[in-house]
Protein backbone atom coordinates (compact mmCIF):
# COMPACT_ATOMS: atom_id res chain seq x y z
CA UNK A 1 0.00 0.00 0.00
CA UNK A 2 1.40 3.66 -1.10
CA UNK A 3 1.78 5.93 1.49
CA UNK A 4 -0.74 8.41 -0.42
CA UNK A 5 -3.03 5.02 1.08
CA UNK A 6 -1.72 5.02 4.19
CA UNK A 7 -1.98 8.79 4.94
CA UNK A 8 -5.86 8.65 3.57
CA UNK A 9 -6.83 5.83 6.04
CA UNK A 10 -5.19 7.27 8.59
CA UNK A 11 -7.33 11.02 7.51
CA UNK A 12 -10.50 8.84 7.94
CA UNK A 13 -9.70 7.24 11.05
CA UNK A 14 -8.93 10.36 12.51
CA UNK A 15 -12.26 11.94 11.31
CA UNK A 16 -14.12 8.91 12.59
CA UNK A 17 -12.67 8.40 16.02
CA UNK A 18 -12.97 12.28 16.53
CA UNK A 19 -16.70 12.34 15.52
CA UNK A 20 -17.35 8.98 17.60
CA UNK A 21 -15.37 9.98 21.07
CA UNK A 22 -14.97 13.23 22.90
CA UNK A 23 -11.31 13.87 22.10
CA UNK A 24 -9.79 16.65 20.44
CA UNK A 25 -9.08 15.90 16.56
CA UNK A 26 -5.98 18.88 16.82
CA UNK A 27 -4.81 15.63 19.23
CA UNK A 28 -5.61 12.71 17.27
CA UNK A 29 -4.23 14.89 14.14
CA UNK A 30 -0.40 15.16 15.89
CA UNK A 31 -0.49 11.30 16.16
CA UNK A 32 -0.91 10.21 12.63
CA UNK A 33 1.30 12.98 11.98
CA UNK A 34 3.50 10.99 14.08
CA UNK A 35 2.79 7.18 13.12
CA UNK A 36 2.83 8.31 9.42
CA UNK A 37 5.08 10.73 8.87
CA UNK A 38 7.55 8.28 10.89
CA UNK A 39 6.49 5.24 9.18
CA UNK A 40 5.58 5.40 6.15
CA UNK A 41 6.83 8.61 4.95
CA UNK A 42 9.91 7.95 7.27
CA UNK A 43 10.48 11.65 8.04
CA UNK A 44 12.16 12.81 11.08
CA UNK A 45 10.29 14.23 13.82
CA UNK A 46 11.81 17.60 13.00
CA UNK A 47 10.20 17.38 9.27
CA UNK A 48 6.83 16.89 10.85
CA UNK A 49 6.42 19.33 13.17
CA UNK A 50 7.98 21.62 10.45
CA UNK A 51 4.26 21.48 8.83
CA UNK A 52 2.45 23.49 11.67
CA UNK A 53 1.34 27.06 10.39
CA UNK A 54 2.63 29.23 13.23
CA UNK A 55 1.27 32.04 11.68
CA UNK A 56 -2.18 30.61 11.82
CA UNK A 57 -1.78 29.81 15.65
CA UNK A 58 -0.45 33.24 16.74
CA UNK A 59 -3.46 34.31 14.66
CA UNK A 60 -6.17 32.37 16.69
CA UNK A 61 -4.61 33.26 19.57
CA UNK A 62 -4.46 36.85 19.49
CA UNK A 63 -7.93 36.94 17.60
CA UNK A 64 -9.66 35.18 20.74
CA UNK A 65 -7.93 36.64 23.03
CA UNK A 66 -9.32 40.27 22.08
CA UNK A 67 -12.31 39.11 22.24
CA UNK A 68 -11.82 37.17 25.45
CA UNK A 69 -11.02 41.01 27.06
CA UNK A 70 -13.93 42.24 24.70
CA UNK A 71 -16.64 39.79 26.65
CA UNK A 72 -14.82 40.29 30.20
CA UNK A 73 -15.84 43.90 30.44
CA UNK A 74 -18.83 44.10 28.78
CA UNK A 75 -18.33 45.32 25.16
CA UNK A 76 -20.33 42.02 23.80
CA UNK A 77 -23.22 42.68 26.08
CA UNK A 78 -22.90 46.36 24.92
CA UNK A 79 -23.60 45.37 21.15
CA UNK A 80 -26.32 42.78 21.66
CA UNK A 81 -28.10 45.38 23.75
CA UNK A 82 -27.98 48.05 21.92
CA UNK A 83 -28.92 46.00 18.40
CA UNK A 84 -32.28 44.47 20.38
CA UNK A 85 -33.58 48.76 21.14
CA UNK A 86 -32.83 49.90 17.90
CA UNK A 87 -35.89 47.42 16.82
CA UNK A 88 -38.11 49.67 18.95
CA UNK A 89 -40.58 46.61 19.38
CA UNK A 90 -40.67 45.46 15.99
CA UNK A 91 -41.05 42.10 16.09
CA UNK A 92 -40.10 40.84 12.60
CA UNK A 93 -36.81 42.41 13.33
CA UNK A 94 -35.63 40.57 16.02
CA UNK A 95 -34.53 37.57 14.14
CA UNK A 96 -32.19 39.74 11.96
CA UNK A 97 -30.98 41.58 14.73
CA UNK A 98 -30.03 38.18 16.22
CA UNK A 99 -28.45 37.07 12.85
CA UNK A 100 -26.41 40.64 12.53
CA UNK A 101 -25.02 40.46 15.65
CA UNK A 102 -24.17 36.87 15.49
CA UNK A 103 -22.27 37.78 11.91
CA UNK A 104 -20.65 40.93 13.50
CA UNK A 105 -19.27 38.66 16.43
CA UNK A 106 -17.36 36.03 14.49
CA UNK A 107 -16.16 38.98 11.55
CA UNK A 108 -14.56 40.33 14.13
CA UNK A 109 -12.66 37.32 15.65
CA UNK A 110 -15.40 35.09 17.73
CA UNK A 111 -15.07 31.41 17.49
CA UNK A 112 -17.63 30.34 15.94
CA UNK A 113 -19.57 28.18 18.71
CA UNK A 114 -18.47 30.91 20.81
CA UNK A 115 -20.84 33.27 19.29
CA UNK A 116 -23.29 30.72 18.91
CA UNK A 117 -23.23 29.73 22.26
CA UNK A 118 -23.67 33.81 23.57
CA UNK A 119 -26.70 35.10 21.17
CA UNK A 120 -28.43 31.63 21.24
CA UNK A 121 -30.07 31.75 24.36
CA UNK A 122 -30.73 35.56 23.91
CA UNK A 123 -32.42 34.74 21.03
CA UNK A 124 -34.26 31.60 21.70
CA UNK A 125 -35.50 33.79 24.71
CA UNK A 126 -36.90 36.52 22.48
CA UNK A 127 -38.35 33.69 20.47
CA UNK A 128 -40.39 32.49 23.50
CA UNK A 129 -41.89 35.80 25.11
CA UNK A 130 -42.61 37.09 21.38
CA UNK A 131 -44.00 33.73 19.82
CA UNK A 132 -41.47 33.53 17.09
CA UNK A 133 -40.81 30.19 15.29
CA UNK A 134 -38.05 28.75 17.63
CA UNK A 135 -36.10 26.91 14.52
CA UNK A 136 -36.36 30.09 12.84
CA UNK A 137 -34.82 32.01 15.55
CA UNK A 138 -31.88 29.51 16.24
CA UNK A 139 -31.09 28.37 12.71
CA UNK A 140 -31.01 32.48 11.90
CA UNK A 141 -28.39 32.82 14.62
CA UNK A 142 -25.89 29.65 13.24
CA UNK A 143 -26.60 31.13 9.78
CA UNK A 144 -25.31 34.16 11.15
CA UNK A 145 -22.50 32.86 12.54
CA UNK A 146 -21.72 31.29 9.01
CA UNK A 147 -22.16 34.58 7.27
CA UNK A 148 -19.69 36.64 9.21
CA UNK A 149 -17.59 33.79 9.71
CA UNK A 150 -15.15 33.67 6.46
CA UNK A 151 -14.07 38.12 6.88
CA UNK A 152 -10.80 38.41 6.56
CA UNK A 153 -10.03 38.98 10.12
CA UNK A 154 -12.41 35.69 10.96
CA UNK A 155 -10.74 32.40 12.13
CA UNK A 156 -12.59 30.56 9.12
CA UNK A 157 -10.98 33.16 6.76
CA UNK A 158 -8.20 33.17 8.68
CA UNK A 159 -7.72 29.37 8.22
CA UNK A 160 -9.02 29.38 4.74
CA UNK A 161 -6.68 32.26 3.60
CA UNK A 162 -3.54 30.76 5.10
CA UNK A 163 -3.88 27.16 3.34
CA UNK A 164 -4.79 29.09 0.12
CA UNK A 165 -1.78 31.37 0.48
CA UNK A 166 0.53 28.03 1.28
CA UNK A 167 -0.45 26.49 -1.79
CA UNK A 168 0.14 28.75 -4.23
CA UNK A 169 -3.47 30.03 -4.82
CA UNK A 170 -4.28 33.45 -5.52
CA UNK A 171 -5.79 35.79 -2.81
CA UNK A 172 -9.23 35.72 -2.68
CA UNK A 173 -10.21 37.22 1.01
CA UNK A 174 -13.45 38.93 -0.36
CA UNK A 175 -14.27 36.43 -2.68
CA UNK A 176 -14.96 34.14 -0.12
CA UNK A 177 -16.09 36.50 2.86
CA UNK A 178 -19.27 37.47 0.47
CA UNK A 179 -19.52 34.39 -1.05
CA UNK A 180 -20.31 32.81 2.53
CA UNK A 181 -22.36 36.16 3.66
CA UNK A 182 -24.49 35.74 0.60
CA UNK A 183 -25.15 32.06 0.70
CA UNK A 184 -26.52 32.41 4.34
CA UNK A 185 -28.28 35.58 4.03
CA UNK A 186 -30.34 33.46 1.09
CA UNK A 187 -30.78 30.56 3.53
CA UNK A 188 -32.04 33.20 6.28
CA UNK A 189 -34.49 34.90 3.94
CA UNK A 190 -36.14 31.60 3.36
CA UNK A 191 -36.22 30.40 6.58
CA UNK A 192 -37.80 33.43 7.51
CA UNK A 193 -40.40 33.55 4.54
CA UNK A 194 -41.29 29.59 5.64
CA UNK A 195 -41.56 30.05 9.25
CA UNK A 196 -43.86 32.31 9.80
CA UNK A 197 -41.75 35.81 9.43
CA UNK A 198 -44.38 37.81 7.47
CA UNK A 199 -46.83 37.10 9.94
CA UNK A 200 -44.75 38.66 12.37
CA UNK A 201 -44.29 41.83 9.85
CA UNK A 202 -47.61 43.83 11.48
CA UNK A 203 -46.74 42.96 14.84
CA UNK A 204 -45.43 45.18 17.78
CA UNK A 205 -43.92 44.17 20.92
CA UNK A 206 -43.72 46.12 24.35
CA UNK A 207 -40.98 48.64 24.26
CA UNK A 208 -37.43 47.03 24.82
CA UNK A 209 -36.38 49.81 27.55
CA UNK A 210 -32.41 49.75 28.57
CA UNK A 211 -31.96 47.88 32.10
CA UNK A 212 -30.34 50.42 34.71
CA UNK A 213 -26.96 48.74 34.07
CA UNK A 214 -27.45 49.74 30.08
CA UNK A 215 -28.26 53.11 30.72
CA UNK A 216 -25.19 54.25 31.86
CA UNK A 217 -22.66 55.18 29.19
CA UNK A 218 -20.43 52.70 27.53
CA UNK A 219 -17.02 52.67 30.21
CA UNK A 220 -13.63 53.34 29.44
CA UNK A 221 -12.97 49.89 28.99
CA UNK A 222 -15.84 48.92 26.10
CA UNK A 223 -15.07 52.44 24.17
CA UNK A 224 -11.37 51.21 23.99
CA UNK A 225 -11.80 47.74 23.18
CA UNK A 226 -14.62 49.04 20.18
CA UNK A 227 -11.65 51.07 18.50
CA UNK A 228 -9.31 48.11 19.27
CA UNK A 229 -11.49 46.13 16.56
CA UNK A 230 -11.62 48.70 14.22
CA UNK A 231 -8.10 49.72 14.76
CA UNK A 232 -7.04 46.21 14.30
CA UNK A 233 -9.00 45.66 11.26
CA UNK A 234 -7.95 48.84 9.36
CA UNK A 235 -3.95 47.73 10.50
CA UNK A 236 -4.28 44.17 9.48
CA UNK A 237 -6.14 45.09 5.86
CA UNK A 238 -5.82 48.57 4.85
CA UNK A 239 -1.36 48.36 5.54
CA UNK A 240 -1.25 44.35 5.23
CA UNK A 241 -0.02 43.58 8.75
CA UNK A 242 -0.07 40.42 10.44
CA UNK A 243 -3.48 40.10 11.90
CA UNK A 244 -1.93 37.72 14.73
CA UNK A 245 0.42 40.10 15.81
CA UNK A 246 -1.97 43.05 15.25
CA UNK A 247 -4.44 41.37 17.36
CA UNK A 248 -2.17 40.18 20.51
CA UNK A 249 -0.85 43.41 20.42
CA UNK A 250 -4.46 45.75 20.74
CA UNK A 251 -5.32 42.84 23.56
CA UNK A 252 -1.89 43.34 25.49
CA UNK A 253 -2.71 46.90 25.33
CA UNK A 254 -6.14 46.46 26.84
CA UNK A 255 -5.12 44.23 29.32
CA UNK A 256 -2.43 46.86 30.48
CA UNK A 257 -5.50 49.58 30.37
CA UNK A 258 -7.07 46.82 33.09
CA UNK A 259 -4.55 44.36 34.35
CA UNK A 260 -6.86 43.76 36.83
CA UNK A 261 -10.26 42.96 35.44
CA UNK A 262 -8.38 40.78 32.58
CA UNK A 263 -6.12 38.77 34.38
CA UNK A 264 -7.78 35.73 33.66
CA UNK A 265 -8.70 36.18 30.13
CA UNK A 266 -5.55 34.52 28.40
CA UNK A 267 -7.37 31.47 30.31
CA UNK A 268 -10.28 31.46 28.01
CA UNK A 269 -8.75 31.87 24.36
CA UNK A 270 -9.99 29.16 22.36
CA UNK A 271 -7.02 26.82 23.81
CA UNK A 272 -9.20 23.59 21.84
CA UNK A 273 -9.34 25.13 18.39
CA UNK A 274 -5.84 26.53 18.72
CA UNK A 275 -4.94 22.56 19.73
CA UNK A 276 -7.52 21.58 16.83
CA UNK A 277 -6.02 23.55 13.98
CA UNK A 278 -2.35 23.36 15.03
CA UNK A 279 -2.77 19.24 15.02
CA UNK A 280 -4.60 19.61 11.54
CA UNK A 281 -2.12 22.08 9.83
CA UNK A 282 0.46 19.71 10.84
CA UNK A 283 -1.56 16.78 9.62
CA UNK A 284 -2.43 18.22 6.51
CA UNK A 285 1.11 18.61 5.59
CA UNK A 286 1.99 15.03 6.00
CA UNK A 287 -1.22 14.24 3.69
CA UNK A 288 0.69 16.72 1.09
CA UNK A 289 4.02 15.28 1.60
CA UNK A 290 2.90 11.79 0.79
CA UNK A 291 1.19 12.80 -2.26
CA UNK A 292 -2.34 12.33 -1.03
CA UNK A 293 -4.16 15.61 -2.17
CA UNK A 294 -2.87 14.98 -5.76
CA UNK A 295 -4.16 11.15 -5.76
CA UNK A 296 -7.95 11.66 -4.34
CA UNK A 297 -7.46 15.23 -7.15
CA UNK A 298 -6.84 13.18 -9.93
CA UNK A 299 -9.45 10.68 -9.21
CA UNK A 300 -12.49 13.34 -9.13
CA UNK A 301 -10.87 14.70 -12.40
CA UNK A 302 -10.84 11.59 -13.70
CA UNK A 303 -14.88 11.32 -13.45
CA UNK A 304 -15.04 12.74 -16.53
CA UNK A 305 -14.78 16.64 -15.97
CA UNK A 306 -13.14 18.73 -13.67
CA UNK A 307 -16.70 20.21 -12.47
CA UNK A 308 -18.20 16.84 -11.61
CA UNK A 309 -14.94 16.43 -9.28
CA UNK A 310 -15.70 19.77 -7.81
CA UNK A 311 -19.08 18.57 -6.87
CA UNK A 312 -18.15 15.50 -5.47
CA UNK A 313 -15.59 17.41 -3.02
CA UNK A 314 -18.08 20.09 -1.80
CA UNK A 315 -20.52 16.93 -0.74
CA UNK A 316 -17.28 15.69 0.32
CA UNK A 317 -17.23 18.74 2.83
CA UNK A 318 -20.79 19.28 3.66
CA UNK A 319 -21.38 15.32 4.83
CA UNK A 320 -17.91 15.16 6.90
CA UNK A 321 -18.30 18.58 8.29
CA UNK A 322 -21.88 17.73 9.53
CA UNK A 323 -20.55 15.11 11.69
CA UNK A 324 -17.15 17.07 12.34
CA UNK A 325 -15.13 20.24 12.86
CA UNK A 326 -15.32 22.63 9.87
CA UNK A 327 -11.86 24.43 11.14
CA UNK A 328 -10.51 20.57 10.66
CA UNK A 329 -11.68 20.26 7.73
CA UNK A 330 -10.89 23.17 6.19
CA UNK A 331 -6.96 23.09 5.72
CA UNK A 332 -7.61 19.22 4.35
CA UNK A 333 -9.76 19.38 1.97
CA UNK A 334 -8.36 22.66 0.35
CA UNK A 335 -5.01 21.00 -1.00
CA UNK A 336 -7.17 18.33 -2.70
CA UNK A 337 -8.82 20.85 -4.60
CA UNK A 338 -5.60 21.78 -6.07
CA UNK A 339 -5.08 19.20 -9.15
CA UNK A 340 -8.57 20.17 -10.14
CA UNK A 341 -7.86 24.01 -10.05
CA UNK A 342 -4.78 23.84 -11.82
CA UNK A 343 -5.78 21.27 -14.92
CA UNK A 344 -9.71 21.33 -15.14
CA UNK A 345 -10.10 25.61 -15.50
CA UNK A 346 -12.07 26.74 -12.20
CA UNK A 347 -12.15 29.68 -10.40
CA UNK A 348 -9.70 29.30 -7.36
CA UNK A 349 -11.39 31.57 -5.89
CA UNK A 350 -14.99 31.03 -6.63
CA UNK A 351 -13.78 26.91 -5.79
CA UNK A 352 -12.47 27.52 -2.53
CA UNK A 353 -15.36 29.13 -1.43
CA UNK A 354 -17.69 26.83 -2.60
CA UNK A 355 -15.67 24.00 -0.83
CA UNK A 356 -15.74 26.76 2.37
CA UNK A 357 -19.33 27.49 2.06
CA UNK A 358 -20.53 23.59 1.63
CA UNK A 359 -18.18 22.97 4.53
CA UNK A 360 -19.95 25.13 7.20
CA UNK A 361 -23.29 26.03 6.21
CA UNK A 362 -24.25 22.50 7.61
CA UNK A 363 -23.16 23.55 10.79
CA UNK A 364 -27.06 23.52 12.14
CA UNK A 365 -26.75 20.52 12.17
CA UNK A 366 -27.58 18.50 15.78
CA UNK A 367 -24.65 16.79 15.84
CA UNK A 368 -22.27 20.03 15.27
CA UNK A 369 -21.29 22.30 18.30
CA UNK A 370 -23.16 25.43 16.75
CA UNK A 371 -26.74 23.09 16.18
CA UNK A 372 -26.55 21.04 19.66
CA UNK A 373 -26.49 24.87 21.48
CA UNK A 374 -29.69 25.53 19.80
CA UNK A 375 -30.78 22.30 20.78
CA UNK A 376 -29.53 22.76 24.05
CA UNK A 377 -30.97 26.06 24.39
CA UNK A 378 -33.99 26.14 23.58
CA UNK A 379 -37.16 27.62 24.66
CA UNK A 380 -39.99 26.23 27.11
CA UNK A 381 -42.56 26.10 24.93
CA UNK A 382 -41.42 23.40 22.30
CA UNK A 383 -40.28 19.99 23.75
CA UNK A 384 -36.77 18.56 23.14
CA UNK A 385 -37.87 15.85 20.87
CA UNK A 386 -39.71 18.35 18.75
CA UNK A 387 -37.41 20.66 18.61
CA UNK A 388 -34.76 17.89 17.94
CA UNK A 389 -36.35 16.45 14.88
CA UNK A 390 -37.19 19.78 13.38
CA UNK A 391 -33.51 20.43 13.58
CA UNK A 392 -32.63 17.52 11.81
CA UNK A 393 -35.11 17.70 9.57
CA UNK A 394 -33.62 21.33 8.58
CA UNK A 395 -30.36 19.84 8.62
CA UNK A 396 -30.86 16.90 6.43
CA UNK A 397 -32.01 19.07 3.45
CA UNK A 398 -28.88 21.44 4.09
CA UNK A 399 -26.85 18.70 3.67
CA UNK A 400 -27.76 17.33 0.74
CA UNK A 401 -29.61 20.41 -1.51
CA UNK A 402 -26.51 22.93 -0.09
CA UNK A 403 -23.70 21.91 -1.93
CA UNK A 404 -25.35 20.92 -4.71
CA UNK A 405 -26.56 24.41 -4.66
CA UNK A 406 -23.52 26.44 -3.73
CA UNK A 407 -21.43 24.83 -6.54
CA UNK A 408 -24.46 25.32 -9.23
CA UNK A 409 -24.14 29.16 -7.86
CA UNK A 410 -20.72 29.49 -7.63
CA UNK A 411 -18.65 26.57 -9.43
CA UNK A 412 -20.82 25.64 -12.07
CA UNK A 413 -21.33 29.03 -14.26
CA UNK A 414 -17.50 29.74 -14.89
CA UNK A 415 -16.40 26.67 -15.90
Amino acid sequence: MGPEWVAILALIALFVVGTVLPINMGALAYVAAWLVGMYSLHLSEKEILAGISGDLVLTLIGVTFLFAIARNNGTVDLIVAGAVRAVRGRVALIPWVMFAVTAILTAIGAVSPAACAIIGPIALGFAAKYKINPLMMGMLVVHGAQAGGFSPISIYGTITNSVMADNGLPNSELTIFFSSLAVNLALAAILFVVLGGRKLLGRRAEQIEPTDGEKKRASRDQILTLVAFVGVAVVALAFDKNIGFVAITAAVILAIVSPVKNKDAAKQVAWPTVLLVAGVSTYAAILTEAGSPQFVGKWAAGLGAAVLGALVLCYVGGVVSAFASSAALLPVIIPIALPLIAHGHLSAGLFVAALAVSSTIVDVSPFSTNGALMLANRPDTIAEPVYYKQILTYSVIVVLAGPMLVWAALVAPGW
